[in-house]
């Protein structure tokens, strides 16, 4: 899923709780070293760049949707757990997770925003979120968006086509949905006055749904857990 922001339509603010780049970013690291991996590893087996992966860290970038699924699958976790709210424990999938209106987690750059739900379970699945449709025309090949599993994707107001790199349009409307194998190049847009809000489910890759759930449990609390200061010895902290 790549949804991409222009000038005109500006959707409402997200109802969620918003999680800052700078969270994520300490978030994201965290759970690179608790694997001992460096950056130049990470990025060899996610095919995410070293640059980006670094900006990300330190903040400085809010990654879109394929560039989060491929850190996830390299890191061999459900990225939905590095959106968890600060003090809320994350739990696997022994009873039902719900998530109330309005308890979402938002990430959002210049550029996307998306509504991470269900955050607090572990080892699942399927990871949903809610997003807004931005763009309006694709601008290149830039704008696709690919990542292994599947997609399903349902129209919850406005309407939207959806761009496949087969040269394939899908038109949809409010109430309608779709699904689709997510490793086809994929691009939405906006047709509607109003920019389309859509609720869509993407499954793991086939050997992320094979990983043991308590391994998930052990990296996502690593990764969520809230940082302890710590006493500076001989100068600064290294990033």
């Amino acid at each position: 899923m790549k949804l991409r922001e222009e000038e005109q339509g500006q959707p409402s603010a997200p109802r969620g709780t918003l999680l800052d780049r700078e969270t994520f970013g300490r978030r994201l690291r965290d759970a690179r070293k608790a694997l001992g991996w460096t950056l130049q590893h990470l990025s060899g087996q996610s095919g995410v760049s070293v640059p980006t992966i670094s900006r990300a860290e330190r903040g400085q970038l809010a990654l879109g949707y394929e560039n989060l699924a491929a850190l996830g699958r390299a890191l061999k976790m459900d990225m939905n757990a590095m959106f968890v709210r600060e003090g809320v424990a994350t739990t696997a999938l022994h009873s039902p997770v719900v998530t109330r209106a309005g308890e979402g987690v938002v990430y959002q750059g210049a550029s996307f925003a998306y509504e991470f739900l269900a955050t607090t379970a572990t080892g699942k699945r399927m990871s949903p979120v809610i997003g807004t449709v931005h763009a309006r025309r694709i601008e290149g090949p830039e704008d696709f968006a690919r990542h292994e599993g599947e997609e399903f994707v349902h129209v919850l107001s406005g309407a939207v086509e959806i761009h496949f790199d087969t040269g394939q349009v899908v038109a949809l409307k409010k109430g309608d949905s779709v699904y689709y194998d997510s490793a086809i190049g994929h691009a939405y847009i906006s047709t509607s006055r109003q920019l389309a809000r859509v609720v869509a489910v993407t499954s793991a890759a086939a050997g992320d749904a094979l990983r043991p759930p308590r391994q998930a449990a052990d990296v996502a609390a690593t990764a969520a857990a809230p940082r302890r200061p710590r006493r500076k010895a001989g100068g600064a902290n290294a990033a």
